[in-house]
């Protein structure tokens, strides 16, 4: 069976989208539930200031948890600057991920500073930590809620500079759920393309119901993995009314029906997703965990 890598950011991706504060004991319970399940690759946090995202103060104490605990796990953190960056090396991770949008207008809302001011924080990050992997996150790819549709030679461009600053790693993101699949096929093979030295990762909203089919058709046409969340917990604040994620559970069901190997335990995955919806009010764009115990009873497969 192909293999299949499915990297959960529910702790990162999934918290952040929540208005009241999650414990850091809850956190790191539903982190010790998604490893349970399998994965082996996780966004645990990010390192931002708690005053633009108070949900994720006690950064640190999650990363120490999770390296101390699971030395076979593959913790990562979102960072959105050199200051981040260096918080997140200093609590140990030894990956990565800076984030900026394709779109000038998104980088500014999102993190305030231009697209050259992001690739110059990139750049002085990767000069400063030349031993940590860097997975550079692209924001609104395939559209953005102030500019619109993207087109796919702006973002050769801003790869091309990325690529010469040293950076191999990225994750070309759905960031507003409006990506179709001509539009992925096409981003995913021209950037494969282009960037064969390269590794590409696919991070798909679900707004429009069509996660599962775009993150499918990323792996098709290139990629390396996707970026999913337990529940398919998540949103964008610029996007007002959309839905999370493209749920873990879910794509694991279709993916293994489709002769992947994803590595992980369906049962647990689905006993995650109910565990964390019992326990953090959230906005889930998930199906699998609300049919599977109703499916079990008809003795059909989770």
């Amino acid at each position: 069976m192909p293999q299949v890598k499915l990297v959960e950011i529910g702790p990162r991706d999934g918290f952040q989208s929540v208005n009241e504060f999650i414990p850091t004991s809850l956190k790191t319970a539903v982190i010790d539930r998604l490893v349970e399940a399998g994965l082996r690759k996780i966004q645990i946090t990010s390192f931002v200031s708690p005053k633009a995202i108070p949900q994720m103060k006690g950064a640190r104490q999650v990363s120490e948890y999770v390296l101390t605990k699971y030395p076979a796990v593959e913790p990562f953190a979102l960072v959105p600057n050199l200051t981040g960056a260096k918080m997140a090396v200093a609590a140990g991770l030894k990956e990565i991920g800076p984030v900026m949008s394709l779109s000038e207008s998104h980088n500014m809302a999102n993190i305030r500073r231009s697209v050259e001011e992001s690739l110059e924080e990139t750049k002085a990050i990767r000069q400063q930590f030349p031993d940590t992997k860097i997975t550079q996150d692209i924001a609104t790819v395939f559209g953005c809620p102030f500019e619109g549709r993207m087109r796919v030679e702006p973002l050769l461009e801003l790869l091309g500079r990325l690529h010469a600053i040293g950076i191999r790693d990225f994750t070309l993101c759905d960031t507003i759920g409006v990506a179709y699949p001509k539009q992925v096929t096409e981003v995913f093979q021209k950037a494969t393309a282009a960037f064969p030295d390269c590794g590409f990762g696919a991070h798909i909203h679900d707004t429009r119901n069509m996660g599962i089919l775009n993150s499918y058709l990323a792996l098709q046409n290139g990629a390396s993995s996707v970026q999913t969340a337990i529940g398919g917990l998540g949103g964008c604040p610029f996007a007002p009314g959309a839905s999370g994620n493209t749920a873990t559970e879910d794509i694991s069901y279709m993916l293994e029906r489709e002769g992947y190997a994803t590595g992980l335990d369906m049962d647990k995955l689905v006993a995650t997703a109910r565990f964390l919806q019992a326990n953090v009010a959230g906005n889930y764009s998930g199906h699998h965990a609300a049919i599977s115990a109703e499916f079990r009873e008809m003795g059909m497969p989770a």
